[in-house]
């Protein structure tokens, strides 16, 4: 009879050992979290102003500590030749440090998970052969839902080893994609990491192509600078600006994944439409145009047109007393506040008091002594309120615009050498409007009238604003988002090849001057994580006739991934392409022309296949989204078939955009890729 096999100790176990201290973070987590909702607020709070932040506060606290089952609390291990100091590990003092998505510490105070943000994690992402960085041992941890099942360790300080590739970090690279983006931690690479720990003071803007991680480094980076300078981003706010809704659902789950739960998320539109309905569409030709970085000149000349000098003196009235200020004196206060080049509401708001000062003045010339309050009473008096409304009236940025849209002798008069007659006509209304809300306002009008808000009143500026596919705002929007952050700074992602709209970005210096951050910071990312080796290599035929001066992205996956070209004849074959991926585990996506939406749709219904669409949530039962090929931008699926990439082409104004957008889509695989087409392929496809 055969014995059962002899336990092994736990001490003698290195993955049991492992296990255990992973459930001792978690039991530590869940500590921390009972101690978060124990706080009795009544104890520390004085009135309910103060209990409602605190609650507030508290609230986002417990939130931030849940324990995700599926989520790992730690993905690796160091272990230090030598102590890296307490300065350094967040008040830990020993060798050995758990890196994870947060820091967890035990009952005494003593970290049990160290955050990968803290310096003392640094190595677990940097630290190599040639530079160990001071750490014999770095661990990768393998998972299976939630639970440790396999270790891989490296001896960096160990001449006899031999670098190899991780297995594990190549296995979670790779690793099937269902549902919205996950975070990156475990699998930061030396060239992401140095992005994501650049400092707060400085714009980055970063250059990379499909699958090299921007948008996850770019993420990462605000959720680095919230660890880092936590207290004063608290104080002026971050913000994650995408390109449209679908993007956000997908990417929405990333930073509270770690733990942070403050940073908004808006578009573009969100930003600029203040409350304004936005219902109206621009041809392209006046799209391109109201997108002109010089627009912001003829607005600011339109804003301060309103102001006139004055004829007349402003004589105030107090008791038995008049005072009178000449004419030519007001005209120098109007001139030194134009000269200022400060905001006109600002302006406006200063006058009255300028002028008051200078009937002041009189009075202490006279014997009078006249204090702060005589000067605001004075400002009130009724004619120096009738003097300002009529030399620095105010000014309705909707309505200015509004007049410049529709009135040619405006436009025209203060257009006068920055647009010539076709580009006047161009941007004009055929139909005169009636008022602001009847008018159907276009995209490029709100932000038109967010420029015009912000020549009258400054907007307010955020500590850090993340503004992901940048490559497809015009100039006006650059200025927009750059108002956005005009004293704090901003992580700019995108990629020039990718560019889809006909005033898509030439350069990111031209965009950085646009933003407002000229002296930022461009780095370029090259090696591609998610895109398959055949998928990204066909892709890159598109390159040369698209964006010839970019480096394709060269794929460091082991894994070359599943690629096919198929001729079909029918939308059934291009159905039954779909149910041979949906076979495999994972997401799939159908991508095709805008105008092919409809059809595919009523084939996928015929063939009893259920389909979302972008931004939904996939489940076990519908894993198939049918994605427009003009919302595919920054999405990914595991599968994809392409539909038609001729149609893809043909439905964008020119061929260029018609190309980058086709890149777009051919580079949303992280497995594979089928492309289905009827018509020829497009020519620079061709082998």
């Amino acid at each position: 009879m055969s014995r059962p096999p002899t336990p092994v100790p736990v001490a003698d176990d290195p993955l049991a050992r492992e296990r255990s201290h992973l459930a001792g973070s978690r039991a530590a987590l869940r500590a921390m979290r009972e101690d978060a909702e124990s706080l009795d607020i009544k104890d520390v709070t004085a009135n309910w102003v103060n209990a409602e932040v605190l609650a507030r506060q508290i609230g986002e606290r417990i939130k931030s500590l849940a324990d995700l089952s599926d989520t790992p609390l730690f993905f690796g291990r160091l272990d230090y030749l030598h102590s890296p100091g307490a300065d350094r590990a967040e008040g830990a003092d020993g060798e050995r440090f758990y890196i994870g998505r947060r820091h967890v510490h035990d009952h005494d105070g003593d970290p049990m998970v160290i955050d990968w943000r803290a310096p003392v994690s640094q190595p677990f992402y940097r630290a190599s052969k040639k530079d160990p960085m001071d750490v014999g041992l770095r661990r990768r941890f393998g998972y299976t839902r939630g639970d440790i099942t396999a270790y891989e360790d490296e001896h960096l300080s160990d001449p006899a080893e031999a670098a190899t590739t991780s297995k594990l970090l190549q296995q979670e690279i790779e690793r099937p994609r269902v549902g919205p983006m996950r975070d990156i931690v475990a699998t930061i690479q030396p060239e992401q990491d140095e992005i994501v720990r650049s400092g707060l003071g400085g714009t980055v803007c970063v250059q990379g192509g499909p699958g090299t991680g921007k948008t996850a480094v770019g993420l990462h980076r605000v959720a680095y600078l919230l660890y880092a300078h936590r207290e004063r981003l608290a104080r002026t706010g971050t913000l994650v600006i995408g390109p449209n809704r679908s993007f956000l659902h997908y990417i929405e789950q990333v930073l509270p994944a770690l733990g942070e739960l403050t940073v908004k998320q808006a578009t573009v539109d969100d930003l600029v439409a203040a409350g304004l309905e936005v219902h109206g569409t621009d041809d392209a030709a006046a799209a391109v145009l109201k997108g002109d970085a010089r627009m912001a000149e003829v607005l600011k000349r339109a804003v301060y047109a309103h102001v006139t000098m004055p004829t007349e003196p402003v004589m105030v009235v107090r008791g038995s007393r008049r005072w009178r200020v000449p004419a030519y004196e007001i005209e120098e206060i109007v001139r030194e506040l134009l000269d200022r080049g400060i905001r006109y509401g600002a302006a406006r708001e200063a006058l009255p008091q300028r002028i008051a000062h200078a009937v002041l003045v009189q009075m202490e010339r006279s014997g009078e002594a006249p204090d702060d309050r005589v000067q605001d009473a004075v400002a009130r008096n009724a004619a120096v309120k009738a003097a300002v409304k009529a030399i620095w009236p105010p000014v309705d940025p909707a309505k200015l615009v509004l007049r410049l849209l529709t009135d040619a002798d405006f436009l025209a008069a203060h257009a006068e050498g920055i647009l010539d007659e076709d580009e006047l006509k161009t941007i004009l209304w055929a139909k005169p409007v009636r008022s602001v809300k009847s008018a159907k306002w276009s995209a490029a009008d709100a932000v038109l009238i967010d420029e015009a808000t912000d020549i009258v009143e400054r907007t307010h500026s955020l500590g850090h604003v993340v503004l992901d596919e940048a490559q497809d705002l015009s100039p006006m929007q650059y200025r927009a988002v750059g108002r956005r952050c005009s004293t704090g700074s901003a992580t700019v992602l995108g990629d020039l090849a990718q560019g889809t709209t006909p005033w898509a970005t030439r350069s990111w210096d031209e965009a950085l001057a646009h933003l407002g951050k000229s002296d930022g910071l461009i780095e370029e990312l090259t090696a591609g994580f998610r895109v398959p080796t055949d998928v990204i290599t066909y892709a890159s035929r598109l390159l040369p006739h698209i964006a010839p001066g970019l480096t394709p992205v060269a794929s460091v996956r082991e894994n070359p991934g599943f690629f096919d070209v198929r001729p079909v004849e029918t939308a059934d074959q291009v159905v039954a392409a779909c149910e041979e991926l949906l076979r495999n585990e994972g997401s799939t996506g159908l991508i095709a022309a805008d105008a092919r939406v409809p059809e595919l749709a009523e084939a996928l219904t015929a063939a009893g296949i259920g389909h979302l669409a972008p931004g939904e949530e996939t489940t076990a039962e519908t894993r198939l989204t049918l994605v427009p090929a003009s919302l595919a931008k920054g999405l990914e699926y595991d599968y994809v078939v392409l539909d038609e990439p001729q149609a893809v082409v043909d439905g964008e104004p020119d061929e260029r955009t018609g190309l980058r957008r086709l890149y777009v889509a051919l580079t949303r695989a992280v497995s594979g890729l089928i492309v289905t087409h009827a018509a020829p392929l497009p020519p620079h496809l061709a082998d």
